[in-house]
């Protein structure tokens, strides 16, 4: 199994808050990816920070990946599609520089349409563009020279573009939704955001089953094993998330989920981004929740290996060997009761017979 683990934002912790020192700070801490945040627009002057953590993503194991704006409206007028696709085009562009293995986009309101076909229709055309966008930007379709600049365009594939589930009942995203979606486009993967599924449900991750139904359902439609998860405390009322909290404070715990993956995860290419406030902080706290899985999982599975060495011997073969010993015990009886008693015989002169008196115990053994 593949897990990476980040926070979606420059760590709290971190002094120099940029991109690229917060880096050194999450490999520091143990974690290997994290999520740039452009929540209202992509600024150019970060341009420079993004390449510098561009390079060093390429030269390491470490993953990087970008969130595009939080306000959308793809399902909107034509002026409010258009305002959200120009901000995701700054996101795209963004995305290149700093070697985003997913950009993750959000849907917004239903707008004018009804949940159902028609809103999934307009949006596969809407993210069939988006694909093909982020594939001219990284150049794939044209026969460039390899960049001295950007040197993981003809090394890694271009990102793929993420659509995110929603919390809230007004917004486009539930998972039947955004995998109906993903699955007619090419390019694109769903983004399985913890705390918006628990909240959209009433609350519905409470237990390991409740992950393995998810992620089942999640292969059995959309297939692959790769996955990009989001994973957070959240307030929910009347499912609607109201807002994120840190994860002790909530009723979305982490432990059914680090259950699920240490047990049934081996199949599993999974990235897992804190949008806890408290960031890298959660993202610790949920790495060695799975690691504590795993230690018990070992300690089962070595206890029951030690149970199966010394398994006692059955019943059965017991029934049996006790009477192999009651047979023995009685042919040996047998066999003593059977031998000769010692005879006395009476020597006459007429017969001339030998006679035999009892002899001690020590001539018998003799015999």
């Amino acid at each position: 199994m593949s897990l990476k683990l980040g926070p979606a934002g420059v760590p709290l912790s971190c002094k120099g808050r940029t991109i690229v020192e917060g880096m050194d700070d999450i490999t520091v801490l143990g974690l290997d990816a994290m999520e740039v945040q452009t929540v209202r627009t992509v600024q150019p002057h970060h341009f420079d920070q993004y390449w510098q953590a561009g390079i060093l993503s390429w030269k390491s194991d470490f993953e990087m990946n970008m969130h595009g704006p939080y306000y959308a409206e793809l399902l909107g007028s034509k002026r409010e599609r258009n305002r959200t696709l120009s901000k995701m085009e700054a996101s795209m562009q963004a995305g290149k520089l700093v070697n985003a293995r997913h950009l993750t986009y959000h849907v917004g309101p239903y707008g004018d349409f009804e949940p159902g076909s028609k809103a999934n229709e307009e949006l596969i055309n809407i993210f069939a563009g988006v694909v093909d966008r982020v594939r001219s930007i990284w150049g794939v379709e044209e026969e460039e020279e390899e960049y001295s600049a950007f040197p993981w365009v003809h090394e890694a594939e271009p990102s793929l573009v993420g659509i995110e589930t929603s919390g809230r009942q007004e917004l486009w995203g539930t998972v039947d939704e955004v995998l109906e979606v993903c699955n007619h486009v090419d390019g694109t993967v769903p983004v399985l955001n913890m705390a918006h599924i628990h909240a959209r449900g009433h609350g519905i991750m409470r237990t390991s089953e409740d992950y393995a139904e998810l992620f089942d359902r999640v292969r059995e439609s959309y297939g692959g094993s790769k996955f990009y998860c989001h994973f957070a405390g959240v307030e929910h009322r009347m499912g609607n998330a109201l807002h994120y909290t840190q994860i002790k404070k909530s009723d979305l715990k982490f432990e059914p989920f680090a259950e699920y993956l240490a047990e049934e995860g081996d199949w599993m290419d999974i990235t897992i981004i804190s949008d806890s406030p408290l960031l890298e902080h959660d993202a610790m706290y949920m790495l060695q929740h799975y690691d504590k899985a795993r230690q018990r999982l070992l300690e089962i599975r070595a206890r029951d290996d030690r149970v199966m060495i010394s398994v006692p011997k059955s019943p059965i073969n017991e029934d049996s060997e006790s009477k192999d010993e009651q047979i023995i015990n009685s042919k040996t009886t047998k066999s003593i009761s059977e031998k000769k008693t010692p005879v006395k015989v009476s020597k006459s002169k007429e017969s001339k017979m030998i006679s035999f008196e009892d002899e001690d115990e020590d001539e018998d053994d003799l015999f």
